[in-house]
């Protein structure tokens, strides 16, 4: 194991204008017959991820723990890689991955060996989920991680959901697409309503998801010692979302930049007060006392958290009772993104206070808005003219 036979050869490999590495070395002999144990890996990303999976594999093998099959299905592929890709996302992200291949990639390629697999068997299944999913191409993303981590162990020798034709999907510019959020008159008839069936911690709940500009969880997840009376902020350091077997979770907000104190207006810090005094004396009455300093803002009636998906129900049924356009829970945010632009925000306010990491998405919104200024501007002078 020294000298010549030791050695690793790394080779870099342009096609398509993508560079990839292939690692080939001798790693040890076979005490069971005798022989030498070569390995060759390709598609790694970089020299580097060579040396340190050459130095893996002889260490594994040196301790027994490298065996070689002559054939592996794509499940067993995915079994491989889910262990070393759980300890790299969050809980939520997990279980988002784990249902997507659950429902859709491993019923297409679970079975089949993955050396195997034809890139007309991937093309079969990209355009089958381009006709029933929208985020079709993210789930043929997916199924390309466990052939590229199939590659990295040498079990396959590439990637044939790489080679792929990609559907576009053609949108009728005829078609008129619901926009999700709501104009300032449309806000104020939705809020007054809310208001007006005598439901304090829903209304205080829209109140909040509309002038702070929160996400969802980012609201649920709110706790009384997050809300400071005194100053008239809020702070946002956690979320709520569901996690493996879809319970739900406590994690830190999506991105750095979602952690942030938010200054409130009175008004609303006066209905969160009144709410307060109210969601103590409601839940007194159910046997549950809030005067922990971990309570939660909002909960359902075993004093516990409210499943999200609850809120959206909540939104449709208020909407319907009075005929209003119906939005998504993360419509409240792009309502206060939109008017904060429409108040005179600048950008770089509305970033922070929305706590967007990319500027990207804060200027998709007001790009939104100025078109629709524009509109404005062009019916001001027709009617000026008044011809």
């Amino acid at each position: 194991m020294n000298g010549g036979k030791n050695k690793m050869q790394i080779k870099k490999i342009i096609k398509n204008d993508i560079t990839t590495y292939t690692l080939q070395g001798y790693i040890g002999t076979d005490p069971a017959t005798g022989k030498r144990v070569r390995i060759t890996r390709r598609g790694l990303s970089s020299p580097k991820e060579c040396e340190l999976l050459f130095y893996q594999l002889k260490l594994d093998f040196e301790h027994g723990g490298f065996k070689k099959k002559e054939k592996y299905t794509f499940q067993e592929v995915y079994d491989l890689w889910l262990e070393q890709y759980k300890n790299t996302v969050k809980e939520s992200t997990l279980q988002k991955t784990l249902t997507l291949f659950k429902k859709h990639i491993l019923p297409h390629y679970g079975k089949m060996y993955v050396d195997m697999v034809k890139v007309t068997h991937c093309q079969d299944a990209i355009n089958k989920w381009y006709k029933t999913l929208k985020n079709y191409r993210i789930v043929n993303n997916y199924a390309s991680l466990v052939f590229k981590h199939g590659m990295k162990l040498g079990i396959v020798k590439e990637n044939p959901t790489q080679l792929v034709t990609i559907p576009v999907r053609k949108e009728d510019v005829d078609e008129e697409k619901p926009e999700n959020y709501f104009t300032k008159d449309e806000l104020i008839k939705f809020l007054d309503h809310v208001e007006n069936t005598d439901n304090p911690k829903w209304y205080t709940l829209f109140r909040l998801l509309a002038f702070s500009g929160c996400r969802k969880g980012e609201i649920l997840a709110l706790t009384w010692n997050d809300i400071d009376f005194k100053k008239n902020t809020i702070s946002v350091t956690k979320t709520l979302t569901l996690g493996l077997e879809n319970r739900l979770i406590i994690q830190p907000p999506k991105t750095k930049k979602s952690k942030r104190n938010l200054r409130m207006d009175e008004n609303t810090m006066q209905i969160m007060k009144e709410w307060k005094k109210r969601q103590a004396q409601d839940m007194l009455k159910l046997g549950h006392n809030t005067m922990n300093k971990n309570q939660l803002v909002f909960t359902n009636l075993k004093n516990q958290f409210i499943n999200p998906q609850r809120i959206g129900q909540r939104i449709e049924t208020f909407c319907k009772q009075i005929n209003h356009k119906v939005i998504t829970p993360h419509g409240f945010r792009h309502t206060h993104c939109s008017l904060l632009f429409e108040a005179g925000a600048t950008i770089k306010e509305v970033q922070d206070r929305l706590g967007h990491s990319d500027i990207q998405t804060t200027m998709n919104i007001y790009a939104h808005v100025t078109e629709k200024k524009k509109e404005e501007t062009a019916q001001k002078f027709a009617s000026y003219i008044n011809i």
